[in-house]
């Protein structure tokens, strides 16, 4: 079978089927404020995020993967805008709060809402990644609305008290961000907008643009900041998961017919058959779940038929701020975590290597630093086989120093892959 990218199609005149397509980035760097928030709430979803874990290790792993998924639903909300985050940081207190109360007037202890894991229905992380990739955009919405507000990790009503005590602290600093009116990211969607070269024809006339995100929040919160900046209601429409399957066709119909309507806000409902190709340019002012969503959403706009290049702009956080470093703890499990624990005859060949370097350590002491022949260090090269420790260290540290460069998960991930590839190797040392 021969795959062939759109653009590779020809008609039997050899024409392009489908036309040219550009992509590129608006990227855009957190003010203070945002920054501050951004670190607070990330804070929160990690201590929140090893909670989780515990579940998971006390056999609760559906509770724990709800958890899980809540939080991170939480995270992304963080990302995509200042009323999405603040709207779910206040409904998630909010409904905390009402089951405190409703379990304090029962004289009961904490009872888990076993609802909201009965909606995410997936009890091993990879059945999560593959549920969440197979949902469509409507059902992703609504079990994002579903668990996101109400899963914790909150096992009785004083631990419950502590993390609505945490949420109060965040709604309110989550409200200096939002009303500061200090949005980076939309100030970027602003900018394009309004440039007249982007977005206006050669006879003056606005060009029409569809703008996906993923959360309902944000789309509200878009809608308003679009209509004040261009001074029409009339000239924004939107489509998303509760927005009925023959209202969208009438909102379709609408934007490609009706020339005072040149903005589309849409969650990934409106990336689900609808021909929105009186476009020709497009913005993910988020990203998806499923990367896959990204070509379908194109795909509303550069399609057969279309005559114009298709533009595709992605408004994304500098990453170089936005990944966060893994502590040396963590980034030390990451590697490890491919490789088998050591037992028996193993364990003891280890061991037996450890002292070896040690003992090479000691009897060359002029030529090494003196804590390398210590019980310490030994114990630590144990622990780190098949690395040494010096290796992880220039990784980890030297690595770290270098310009726009971030220890994060991915990464030291890609490391793992790495040194595990080569500890497969023929090489003569005792599998761990």
């Amino acid at each position: 079978m021969c795959r062939r990218v759109k653009e590779e199609l020809l008609t039997f005149e050899g024409k392009p089927l489908f036309p040219e397509r550009r992509a590129t980035t608006l990227p855009y760097q957190l003010s203070d404020g945002e920054m501050g928030l951004y670190e607070a709430v990330t804070h929160y979803v990690r201590d929140e995020m090893g909670r989780a874990d515990q579940l998971k290790q006390a056999g609760e792993g559906r509770r724990g993967n709800t958890v899980g998924f809540a939080l991170t639903v939480l995270q992304r909300r963080l990302a995509s805008s200042p009323e999405a985050i603040l709207r779910s940081l206040e409904r998630r207190r909010d409904r905390l709060t009402t089951r405190l109360l409703e379990t304090q007037a029962k004289r009961s202890q904490l009872v888990h809402d076993a609802r909201t894991d009965e909606a995410f229905g997936a009890d091993d992380a990879d059945d999560v990644d593959d549920a969440l990739y197979e949902l469509g955009g409507a059902e992703l919405e609504n079990l994002e609305d579903v668990v996101v507000d109400a899963a914790t990790a909150s096992r009785t009503a004083d631990e419950l008290r502590v993390e609505i005590s945490v949420l109060d602290d965040l709604v309110q600093r989550a409200k200096g961000v939002r009303f500061a009116d200090t949005d980076r990211k939309w100030t970027e969607l602003r900018d394009l907008l309004l440039d007249q070269t982007a977005m206006f024809d050669h006879d003056g006339e606005r060009r029409k643009i569809l703008i996906f995100t993923e959360h309902r929040d944000t789309l509200n919160y878009l809608i308003a900041k679009i209509r004040m900046l261009l001074g029409r209601d009339e000239i924004v429409a939107t489509i998303h998961g509760g927005v009925k399957r023959e209202d969208r066709r009438a909102v379709q119909d609408r934007f490609r017919q009706d020339p005072a309507l040149a903005v589309l806000v849409a969650t990934d409902a409106a990336g689900e058959g609808l021909n929105l190709q009186r476009a020709h340019l497009m913005v993910n002012y988020d990203l998806p779940w499923n990367p896959n969503r990204i070509e379908q959403r194109f795909g509303r706009i550069h399609r057969i038929g279309q005559t114009e290049v298709c533009h595709l702009q992605n408004v994304v956080r500098r990453v170089a701020d936005q990944w966060r470093p893994a502590s040396p703890q963590e980034s030390f499990e990451i590697v490890q975590r491919l490789f088998q624990d050591a037992t028996g005859a193993a364990r003891t060949d280890i061991a037996a290597v450890a002292r070896r370097f040690t003992q090479f350590y000691a009897a060359n002491r002029a030529e090494f630093p003196s804590h390398v022949s210590e019980p310490a260090y030994e114990k630590r090269i144990r622990d780190c086989y098949p690395l040494h420790p010096e290796l992880f260290d220039r990784l980890y540290e030297d690595w770290s120093t270098l310009e726009r460069f971030q220890r994060t998960r991915g990464v030291l991930r890609l490391l793992s892959t790495a040194i595990y590839a080569l500890w497969q190797a023929p090489h003569g040392l005792p599998p761990r």
